[in-house]
């Protein structure tokens, strides 16, 4: 029988200024460590959150903005960009991140269960892992749908648990694990702890249709990453004339979505960008070299070893530190692949 989880005031329902507390402690790493626990694929995915809200937007908000890493792609011409937290050290970071930046957004301390926001006063709504924190997540999202406007976007980048498959296993290991453990590069540990158990408490996004119905939400689309690890989910807000009528909660399902990767930069590529591109084509270049290398040094490691019949802990280790540079390799060429289309947002 196992033990019932310790009292944990931050999963308490409206616990905005205990979890407010603890981003602020975090706040000085948080942006390192988030890119270490999506193996370097949280820009990717806010790629696709960016993509999500439609170009027309003129009103944006982003809920629980934090350090403002969601902001950057928000911004677009005439649009009025906002950021919405409840911890003022990840609004300090914000604002040291878009110092002096055209189109800064405004950044507002806020509880995003009383957002300091009219009634269909936006035009979309983003929220990039947040949505987990916020409890009751109905209630959350039904004052989400209160400030959009009929017919407006709300996109959520949230960290799921395993759905199940073959990876489901790995993935709880991970979560069980490795989360809680890179806690000890924070000045939080504890916070990690949180993060693993509040990503399991999320569940694996399945019943999300049916909240957002419940919310007065359509749900539209939803797409996965990193094998389901992370979720993007779409919804519009019912009441836009051209709208089908709204279904009941049980019988909304979100439809996946068969789109290519947004490429933002299709209109051409700024300097800073194509040096960038081009910095990561040399990286590729030295990473396959490094393979080759590394091939060529397992196989010369055995014949010498078949040659002189070595064995003990020693040639053991060897194996090891060879396999394993060649496993990072490939695993940082595939991550540098995956991030060419994604080249940084210019200020």
């Amino acid at each position: 029988m196992s033990m019932p989880a310790p009292f944990d005031p931050r999963f308490e329902a409206h616990a905005q200024r205990a979890l407010g507390e603890m981003f602020s402690e975090v706040s000085p790493r948080y942006d390192v460590l988030n890119a270490l626990l999506s193996l370097g694929q949280d820009r990717v995915w806010r790629y696709h959150l960016w993509a999500a809200v439609p170009d027309d937007a003129r009103v944006v908000a982003d809920v629980a903005c934090g350090s403002g890493a969601s902001l950057w792609g928000l911004r677009r011409p005439g649009r009025t960009l906002l950021g919405l937290d409840a911890s003022a050290l990840m609004l300090e970071a914000a604002a040291e991140r878009i110092a002096r930046r055209v189109g800064a957004p405004h950044l507002v301390r806020a509880d995003a269960f009383r957002l300091p926001l009219a009634d269909a006063s936006l035009d979309a709504v983003t929220i990039a892992f947040g949505l987990r924190n916020l409890r009751p997540r109905t209630e959350a999202l039904r004052e989400l749908a209160r400030v959009l406007k009929p017919g407006g976007t709300l996109a959520i980048l949230e960290a799921a648990s395993p759905r199940g498959g073959p990876w489901a296993p790995f993935h709880r290991a991970y979560l069980r694990w490795v989360v809680p453990a890179l806690g000890y590069l924070s000045p939080a540990q504890d916070a990690y702890a949180y993060l693993a158990r509040s990503i399991v408490e999320f569940g694996d996004g399945t019943d999300l249709a049916g909240d957002l119905a419940a919310a007065g939400l359509l749900p539209d689309t939803e797409r996965r990453f990193l094998l389901g690890a992370t979720w993007l989910w779409t919804a519009r807000r019912a009441g836009h004339p051209t709208e089908r009528p709204a279904a009941t909660p049980g019988e909304m399902q979100f439809r996946i979505a068969r789109v290519p990767a947004p490429d933002l930069f299709r209109r051409g590529k700024s300097p800073r960008q194509r040096e960038w591109q081009a910095g990561q084509w040399v990286l590729l270049v030295l990473q396959i070299l490094l393979a080759i290398a590394l091939i060529f040094a397992l196989g010369t490691y055995r014949n010498f070893l078949s040659e002189h019949h070595f064995r003990n802990w020693l040639t053991t280790a060897g194996w090891v530190v060879l396999w394993a540079g060649l496993g990072i390799t490939i695993g940082r060429f595939i991550l540098v692949l995956s991030l060419l289309r994604y080249p940084p947002q210019d200020p």
